[in-house]
């Protein structure tokens, strides 16, 4: 059962990504996430309800609650939903996986938590990976400014993201239930986007375009209901940091149908920069002292072949 909810999320969060790009040809960003945040608060908040596990929250926790939701799912959508028009979805995808480092950070500013001392080392392998994975864009001759713009929108996502889970730890940390709190955070999400669509006055009625509606279906059942469902169970499982490997995996997913479907062409280089990120975060998720006695057998290794 474990593997199985593994894979799902894997699957689920790995499909996400082509999902944000079809809606982007359709409507303005606000509008997607507002339609998208809108239903997947009514259902999660409807499944609450019937099950009876809808919890009270103070006005404080309310506030928190807003917050994370303008973080993770206003700012952090809005800039990779905006981003779709300028960066491929599966390059997306893996600048997201580098949430992991802005999460450390941020501990680190916030919380006062110091990374571990693999922190570094990882971080320099996913610096380099990201130069190595838009080398040939950013040394081009004539530079796109429109896909420097998405690179940079898809990094202040990401960190919008890190700072809402820094207050996802605040709720975990007073014993709040993530389910109700994730409802109430979608909630107004929503309504802050909703907001943002009538002021910039922009057409909130959905498309009817069929590839607009699957993939809202998708995004607010699928991608945002069932896999927070699905990976909250898996960490009541297997704990929050072997189901973090996730983020590891489902960049796999997002960069296999991005080539199929978008066309992404593979140079030495970015498969290089894809393998130096994926290093960077599995590095991160080693215990700490564990890279030296493994750097010292490659090493041996290597000795050994080169005298024989």
């Amino acid at each position: 059962m474990t593997v199985l909810l593994y894979c799902f999320t894997v699957l689920i969060w790995g499909t996400t990504w082509i999902a944000i790009s079809v809606q982007s040809e359709y409507t303005s960003p606000p509008v997607a996430i507002f339609w998208r945040m809108g239903i997947s608060a009514l259902l999660l908040g409807a499944i609450l309800l019937a099950t009876r596990k809808m919890k009270w929250l103070s006005a404080r926790d309310h506030a928190f609650c807003l917050l994370q939701g303008a973080t993770v799912f206003g700012i952090n959508f809005l800039c990779f939903y905006t981003a779709a028009k300028y960066v491929n979805s599966g390059l997306e995808c893996l600048i997201f996986s580098t949430s992991i480092f802005f999460n450390a950070i941020n501990s680190w500013i916030f919380l006062k938590q110091r990374p571990s001392m693999n922190f570094f080392p990882a971080a320099t392998l996913g610096v380099s990976g990201i130069f190595l994975l838009f080398s040939r864009d950013l040394l081009a001759a004539d530079v796109d400014t429109n896909f420097l713009k998405g690179i940079g929108l898809c990094v202040l996502g990401t960190f919008a993201f890190s700072i809402g889970n820094l207050i996802g730890t605040r709720n975990q940390l007073n014993r709040l239930c993530v389910f109700t709190t994730t409802t109430y955070a979608m909630g107004y999400a929503a309504l802050i986007m909703l907001a943002l669509s009538l002021a910039f006055k922009l057409d909130i009625y959905p498309s009817l375009e069929s590839a607009f509606l699957i993939s809202l279906a998708h995004l607010a059942i699928f991608g945002s209901v069932v896999a927070f469902t699905v990976y909250f169970s898996l960490i009541g499982r297997i704990g929050s940091a072997n189901a973090a490997y996730t983020t590891l995996l489902f960049p796999l997913v997002a960069l296999t149908i991005s080539t199929i479907y978008e066309g992404f062409e593979w140079t030495t280089a970015s498969m290089a920069g894809a393998i130096l990120i994926f290093s960077g975060v599995m590095v991160l998720f080693t215990k700490p002292g564990a890279l030296v006695p493994r750097f010292q057998i490659l090493s041996q290794l290597f000795s050994a072949r080169k005298t024989s």
